[in-house]
């Protein structure tokens, strides 16, 4: 049975991809670490026995602690920062308990290196549309929360990512790009090791819309025409990417929760 302050694998599954998902932090040891180097979704790494320094960067915040199993070094880790406003709790069982359940896991291989403020910084294109808010989603809400991204003009985005340490993506000759029918999104679910059911369903929308075979899902004209209405709206990119964020979060919730659900206008009137 759950306490107050521990949380399940399921509930914490529930939360990761959301606008509710709390801060996780990962402080398995660094020999647990390097036995399996992948982390839950989402999750930064800290060292446990700096906690009480640590911790004050997530005051106001809610967190999750995670360790190999669950127990001393979450736990105390949690308390820890209980003691500093956070609201902690650590996972039951672990990452054990975790990778147990089957739910997915992040090759840490596969992160950019982070800058100074932890941070994992991307270079595209100016004036998104498709790939270039849908992957930017994806990387906030299941790889690094506070990733930076950089739009600018097509031609400058190799300079840009070599001056300022940041990972080019959705242009050419680009680890993180389109690959045979595959787009960019496709290729960063497939890659981070995101491919649920809802995922992938939500990836053959982004498919769809981004290269123009609407007949792959019958949701595509609908996030093409949402897309597009969107870059009229915004002048700024970075206005758009955050109402995006809200639109793939509406998308991604309807793949995963709502997909059975219909919606119809009372056809039975009532009798006189």
């Amino acid at each position: 049975m759950s306490s107050p302050t521990t949380i399940s694998s399921e509930k914490l599954a529930r939360l990761i991809g959301t606008a509710n998902m709390p801060v996780l932090i990962d402080v398995r040891t660094e020999e647990d670490f390097a036995a399996d180097p992948r982390l839950i979704p989402g999750a930064v790494r800290r060292r446990y026995e700096t906690a009480a320094e640590w911790g004050e960067e997530f005051a106001g915040r809610s967190a999750v602690v995670v360790c190999l199993r669950g127990a001393k070094l979450a736990q105390g880790a949690a308390a820890w920062l209980r003691q500093l406003r956070v609201e902690a709790e650590s996972l039951e069982g672990g990452f054990e308990g975790w990778k147990d359940a089957k739910l997915p896991l992040v090759s840490a291989s596969k992160l950019p290196p982070r800058d100074a403020q932890g941070r994992t910084v991307w270079v595209t294109r100016a004036r998104p549309k498709i790939d270039r808010i849908a992957c930017p989603w994806l990387i906030r809400r299941f790889v690094d929360p506070n990733a930076v991204f950089l739009y600018v003009a097509p031609s400058e985005v190799v300079a840009v990512g070599e001056r300022f340490n940041a990972v080019p993506f959705d242009i050419e000759n680009v680890f993180w790009s389109h690959r045979g029918e595959l787009c960019t999104f496709d290729v960063m679910v497939e890659e981070f090791g995101l491919a649920t059911p809802p995922m992938l369903r939500l990836a053959t929308m982004v498919r769809a819309a981004d290269t123009g075979r609407l007949d792959l899902s019958p949701e595509a004209p609908g996030l093409l025409a949402a897309s597009l209405g969107l870059s009229r709206m915004y002048d700024d990119d970075l206005e758009q990417l955050e109402a995006g964020i809200v639109l793939y979060d509406a998308f991604y919730r309807w793949c995963r929760d709502a997909t059975a659900e219909t919606h119809n206008w009372p056809t039975n009137k009532a009798k006189p």
